[in-house]
This record gives structure tokens, C-alpha cells and sequence, in this order.
């Protein structure tokens, strides 16, 4: 028997080969073309884009490897010297007997718990809403919303009096708590459970025996993997940036988290705060100690990459 193999009309094969597509470059031409199609009006919103948001960060990556005299004096794009950035090294971690570190221990002790409370909270609480029906739900629904919306300092006094009423003011726990609410991620896994997640595998695991909470364990969750670890970076993210709970909520300096210490190195630097008694910290190791409380995040964001897109990509259709 003669077989036709046809080749899909679709790819174009290399010349005296047939062994795949000719790709050569193509992702050259569609840039090029791309680029031709951008307007001078494009153009400039790049431009401002690219002055308003990176060339601040390439200044604090060169901040940290200058001098303070260097700082001031030389061209702010720059680079300073190695030398420099090892004297900045260790004057930032002589301050108070490394304080920078134990502040960096702090917030990810204080990050992470809550990040994992909240995984535990509001995923389940997303996908009971978006699954039963109950009475309040629509009220509970709205609520979510409205409390989402709210800024975060509307809610430091009544956190605070809650906290006191208990007597957990000036614990870990004073932070932990009240990190770990976090109704955008209710909301967030609601839209993804009752948009995108196929009914038919949920109604098949029950004919097949499972419990509502085995359907929610083995089906439901690990089909939510994406928008879960975008709930679980945008909750790492605002717990890890948060400075004015932990502010008013911790009396200690080693109980800071690593945003409260670098209000703390910004008054203890004499141009911004005249006041302070002695050089005890410089402009440059203000600037190296801001780029280690980046780097966490830093981290994390290119770790999940990969995560975050197909979380944001999910519940884009309905299935």
C-alpha cells in the first residue's frame, strides 16, 4: 500500500533539504516591521518610560559603588569603583551590629508566615464562593470588594485597636495577622474558579466518590497552580513593602522589618536629617542598603515568571 504524506501547507521547507521550516531570520524581519510601525508619539512615551522608571534604578546601582564625594560631584550615571563598593559594604554592615541583616530576617519571617496563612485562607474562601451557594454570599462578595478597594492606611487604626485589644502589640504576631488578610487574593481565586475551571471534572470526581474537599485537594487546586502563585507573589510583594503597619505596630529596632530599617538609615544620614549625631551612615550605603531590600523580590519575581504569566493569562476565557 502507497502512503501520501503530504506536508502541511502551512510550512515552508528549507531549499534541498525538507527536514523542517525556514525560520531564518524571521523574529529579525517582524522586529524590524514593528519598529517601522511605531509613531514619533510612541516613540516619546518610550522615551519617558525609559527616564522616569529605569534610568533611576541604573542610578542606584551606581550610587552604591561611589563615595559620598563622588556621589555629589561626579556624573550621576557613573560608576564608581569596587573599592568604594566594598567600603560601602562594610559601613552599612557595621551599623548597629548588622541591624540591616536582622531586619531582612524579620521581614521574611514576617512575609512568608503570612503569605502562607493567606494561601490557606483565601484560596479555599475564593473557591467556596465561586462553588456554593449560601445566603450572604452576594453581601459577603461585595464586601470583599469594597475592603479590596480601600487604601491600607483607612484600615491602621482600626487594625491597631484590634491588635491592642488582644495584647499582641509590639509581637510578631501584631504584623503576621493582619498581612495575612488579603482579600484580593479571595477575589482574584473567585473569578479563577468560577470562570475557568471546568464544571464537568468537578461533577466527575464526585460520581467518582470524592468528598467536596478531595475535589477541591485533587482537582480543583492543582488546576489552580497558576493563579495560586500569582496570589502567593502579589501577597509576598505587599507584605515584603509594607512600612506603615510594622511601623506603628513595633516599639524595637530588632524587631523591624527591612522597609522600617531604611527609614531608620535615612535619619541616621546627616544631609537628610540635620539632626542626626555623627556620620553614622552615608548617602551610598543608604543606596546599597535600598538594593538589598530589593533583592528578595528581585528574586522571587524571576523564579515565578513563568507562574505569573499563565496566572494572569487564566480565567481569560471561559471555559
Amino acid at each position: 500500500m502507497q502512503t501520501d504524506v503530504r506536508q502541511p501547507a502551512d510550512i515552508t521547507l528549507l531549499p534541498g533539504s525538507g527536514r523542517g521550516p525556514d525560520r531564518s531570520g524571521a523574529g529579525v524581519r517582524r522586529g524590524r516591521l514593528l519598529w517601522s510601525r511605531l509613531n514619533p508619539l510612541s516613540s516619546l512615551v518610550l522615551l519617558l518610560f525609559l527616564v522616569f522608571f529605569v534610568l533611576p534604578v541604573v542610578w542606584l546601582l551606581l550610587a552604591a559603588t561611589k563615595t559620598d564625594a563622588q556621589l555629589v560631584h561626579n556624573h550621576p550615571l557613573s560608576f564608581g569603583s569596587f573599592s568604594a563598593l566594598r567600603a560601602n559594604w562594610k559601613g552599612l554592615t557595621a551599623y548597629q551590629d548588622d541591624a540591616v541583616f536582622l531586619w531582612l530576617r524579620n521581614s521574611a519571617l514576617y512575609s512568608f508566615l503570612a503569605l502562607l496563612i493567606t494561601l490557606c485562607v483565601a484560596v479555599p474562601a475564593g473557591y467556596a464562593m465561586a462553588m456554593t451557594e449560601f445566603k450572604g454570599r452576594r453581601t459577603l462578595l461585595i464586601a470583599t470588594l469594597v475592603v479590596m478597594l480601600m487604601p491600607n492606611a483607612t484600615l491602621i487604626v482600626p487594625l491597631f485597636l484590634e491588635i491592642n485589644a488582644v495584647h499582641l502589640i509590639g509581637t510578631m504576631w501584631s504584623i503576621i495577622l493582619p498581612y495575612a488578610f488579603y482579600p484580593f487574593g479571595v477575589y482574584l481565586t473567585y473569578i479563577y474558579f468560577s470562570t475557568a475551571l471546568p464544571r464537568e471534572l468537578l461533577d466527575a470526581a464526585r460520581l467518582d466518590g470524592c468528598s467536596e474537599f478531595g475535589v477541591f485537594r485533587r482537582v480543583a487546586l492543582p488546576l489552580a497552580a497558576p493563579v495560586v502563585a500569582l496570589v502567593g507573589f502579589f501577597s509576598f510583594v505587599a507584605n515584603w513593602t509594607n512600612y506603615f503597619l510594622p511601623y506603628v505596630m513595633l516599639p524595637e529596632s530588632d524587631q523591624f522589618p527591612v522597609q522600617v530599617g531604611l527609614g531608620t538609615l535615612l535619619n541616621s544620614v546627616p544631609q537628610f536629617n540635620p539632626t542626626a549625631s555623627g556620620l553614622e551612615i552615608q548617602r551610598p550605603e543608604l543606596a546599597l542598603a535600598t538594593l538589598l531590600a530589593i533583592t528578595p523580590v528581585l528574586i522571587v519575581f524571576l523564579f515565578s515568571q513563568r507562574f505569573l504569566v499563565a496566572g494572569m493569562l487564566a480565567g481569560a476565557t471561559k471555559n
